[in-house]
């Protein structure tokens, strides 16, 4: 019997793509910043930020990046996460949601997976923060779950599981754009939400992703670090180390057309 292969997720073009695309072109913003980016951060704002039930909406801010990868990092970063540090990841995942860990120099301690939604088992979670506690006198800086393909984690639990130790949630969102759980966007219950949009995606800028911050100040230390940690004097001073990793306005222009 032929045994045909399942895609995970293939690339649609909705026709709105190229309005974008050429108006970056025809006004010369092909850099990481411009309309297209601003358009697409304040498009994925609204998105995430809206609940079901007639609940108030929350008020997440969102920082278009490079790469789903980057978000991952910069969360962590963000979240504390130091060199010599343990940061729990689900193991059942793409090794993009562990490989930033190693980035910041701290160490991923992997969770295996429960049965019904293939994700971080809060029972197995809570058991290895009090393993790694008892091992190293130190718990972990922080908490990676993911939403593997597309399928929502038991994320109540973990977030119980995660204060009751006051460890941070970075949620690895990159399959799970448009899921929710209890009518809420997966991405946005934990201190940072990671969005990923490549082509492999629900939604695709070619290759990008985004971190969904907490608030005001978050959403400026996470941009702050996205555009080199470069002070805000009339010429280049950097007293922290920086990364590259802000979005194209062009592949913005693909997730504008996209949303």
């Amino acid at each position: 019997m032929e045994r045909k292969r399942i895609i995970l997720c293939l690339a649609h073009m909705s026709g709105n793509e190229m309005k974008f695309i050429e108006e970056a072109f025809a006004d010369n913003w092909v850099v990481p910043l411009g309309p297209n980016v601003n358009g697409f951060e304040a498009d994925l704002e609204k998105f995430v930020n809206h609940r079901e039930g007639g609940r108030p909406a929350l008020d997440k801010r969102v920082v278009a990046l490079s790469a789903g990868t980057a978000a991952v990092q910069l969360g962590l970063l963000a979240s504390g996460v130091e060199a010599g540090d343990e940061v729990m990841v689900q193991s059942f995942t793409f090794c993009a949601s562990s490989h930033p860990v190693t980035y910041l120099g701290a160490t991923p301690v992997f969770v295996d997976s429960e049965a019904e939604t293939w994700n971080m088992d809060p029972a197995l979670l809570r058991e290895a923060i009090l393993d790694r506690i008892e091992k190293t006198g130190r718990k972990p800086k922080a908490i990676v779950p993911v939403y593997l393909y597309g399928m929502p984690a038991k994320i109540d639990e973990i977030m119980a599981v995660a204060d009751e130790f006051g460890i941070p949630v970075v949620e690895d969102a990159a399959e799970g754009m448009g899921s929710l759980f209890d009518g809420q966007v997966c991405g946005t219950f934990g201190r940072y939400g990671v969005l990923s949009f490549n082509g492999n995606k629900m939604i695709t800028t070619s290759g990008g992703g985004a971190l969904i911050c907490p608030d005001e100040a978050s959403w400026r230390e996470v941009m702050f670090y996205a555009t080199q940690a470069r002070e805000a004097y009339p010429y280049y001073q950097h007293e922290h180390i920086g990364y590259n990793y802000r979005m194209s306005n062009i592949c913005a222009g693909i997730g504008r057309g996209q949303m």
